[in-house]
């Protein structure tokens, strides 16, 4: 089964991380998240974005991104940015990808993004906006990835509830 990481580096804004952990269960992927954060983890507004789907949940806790790196070796990471020189839809994510976002009000190191130019990623939009929610970039990245795999163990179909769809 192929796994995808998605990583938040010291998420501010709860429901954003709620969200973004909302979609982490209903794709599969894992949740990583890497502190110090904005926000305590037991926060109401947390769960209420993420609402029922805790118990679907992958996830871990770092307390910074030494500890990240140090228990992820070998792992290939993308780090998603505004400062990106590569579009996301270009790259060739493999299985067992991470996908590093950082924080809502400053993004990623700009150190990690020089140390890494060829893992910079962005998603394009017109000159005058800053940039994208987090949780609607994650949700963008992740089903980038999952388009190109194929969308492993996903669900294909659905059915309505009053009606039957005719073949």
């Amino acid at each position: 089964m192929s796994i995808l990481n998605l990583v938040l580096v010291e998420p501010q804004i709860p429901q954003n991380t709620g969200n973004i952990a909302r979609t982490c269960a209903a794709t599969g992927a894992r949740l990583h998240l890497v502190g110090p954060m904005g926000f305590v983890i037991d926060d109401k507004k947390l769960k209420r974005a993420g609402l029922d789907y805790w118990h679907l949940l992958d996830i871990t806790y770092y307390k910074d991104t030494a500890e990240f790196f140090s228990k992820n070796k070998g792992g290939e990471f993308f780090y998603f940015t505004t400062k990106g020189r590569h579009i996301h839809s270009d790259v060739q994510y493999p299985d067992n990808a991470y996908l590093v976002f950082g924080r809502e009000d400053a993004g990623l190191p700009e150190q990690l993004l020089y140390q890494n130019p060829n893992f910079c990623v962005r998603l394009p939009m017109v000159d005058e906006a800053r940039s994208l929610n987090l949780s609607n970039t994650v949700a963008i990245a992740a089903y980038e990835v999952l388009r190109q795999w194929n969308y492993p163990t996903l669900k294909w179909s659905g059915q309505l509830t009053k009606y039957k769809w005719e073949d």
